[in-house]
């Protein structure tokens, strides 16, 4: 670490203070956010198992689960595991370099969930407004384009945060990020200088992934439910809309945890740090934990594949 002219900062690495306010608190905090780490890694590394071996499931709605599920071990492998050694071992320190990296993987795979749901968003509008055309449009590479597109978008979107502040801004007024992660908006508030590049880059940002592909979604759904009023019984309609169940689920499971997250940390200047941090990391676990269950409880064949390990694997040998 160096010292600028100007008394700023030039700091090779930062110090995360974990959950500020309950620094005292940190070893019982592990032990509910260590579950629930484990909670999501089992719970989508069995979703991933159960799509590969059930071929009933090779389908595209299940295909996009299985990147749900990688993008959420990468989304909780990217922040807890640093975050719990903090709480276990005070390992407060983290590189320049690798906080920037920790950066880019949690904002451009939280971009790029938003895009699978949009693209699921797609393929249960094809599925239940034009059935017949579903197999032609949804192929396997179709499926594998629309995964790469969304891969893609994260990373040209997010690409830059990095560069901006390694280029834009080397001076900070302190070392100290009071978060758990390194957050784009929590490291830019730390810099010397100008940062209004900075943040109307990140806020334009959050408009076209969080709005935009928001009201993508609401489209696909109005659509749907256009299409679904008008098929002839009440029983046809409550099983198409059955078929959306899960995704809706998981959308509304994303999306409210950062609204929350969002709409707290701007305009509830009277909430206690603690709860923004907090607010912070819920949002990064809550998904990882319940996309599993959701999709699990609701979708029957992965309900049944799961039945029949459990009662294979009880039965005596």
């Amino acid at each position: 670490m160096f010292m600028s002219n100007n008394a700023c900062l030039v700091p090779s690495s930062f110090w995360l203070t974990g959950i500020p306010g309950l620094q005292s608190l940190h070893i019982w905090l592990s032990i509910p956010f260590s579950s629930m780490y484990l909670m999501a890694i089992v719970g989508n590394v069995t979703i991933l198992a159960v799509i590969k071996v059930e071929r009933s499931l090779h389908q595209p709605m299940y295909f996009f689960l299985c990147m749900l599920a990688v993008i959420d071990l990468v989304l909780s492998t990217s922040t807890m595991p640093k975050l719990l050694a903090i709480f276990w071992f005070g390992a407060h320190n983290i590189d320049l370099d690798a906080c920037l990296a920790q950066m880019f993987f949690i904002h451009c795979f939280a971009t790029v969930e938003s895009g699978i749901f949009l693209a699921m968003a797609f393929d249960r509008y094809v599925a239940i407004c034009d059935p017949l055309r579903h197999t032609l449009v949804l192929t396997h590479a179709a499926v594998g384009r629309l995964g790469l597109a969304a891969l893609f978008r994260g990373v040209l979107y997010i690409g830059p945060l990095p560069l901006m502040i390694r280029l834009r801004l080397p001076h900070y007024q302190t070392q100290i990020i009071a978060h758990s992660y390194c957050e784009h908006m929590a490291i830019v508030t730390l810099a010397c200088g100008d940062t209004t590049v900075n943040n109307l880059y990140g806020m334009g940002i959050g408009f076209l992934v969080l709005i935009l592909d928001s009201l993508a979604i609401t489209a696909s759904y109005v659509m749907i439910f256009r299409a679904v009023m008008g098929l002839a019984t009440p029983e046809a309609r409550l099983k198409t809309l059955g078929t959306c169940s899960s995704h809706i689920c998981a959308i509304l499971v994303f999306y409210i945890p950062i609204a929350v997250s969002s709409l707290t940390h701007r305009f509830g200047h009277h909430v206690p740090p603690h709860i923004h941090i907090l607010l912070a990391n819920f949002y990064l676990l809550i998904p990882p934990i319940l996309n599993p269950v959701v999709y699990a409880v609701r979708t029957k064949q992965i309900r049944e594949r799961l039945l029949y390990i459990l009662k294979a694997g009880s039965q005596p040998k």
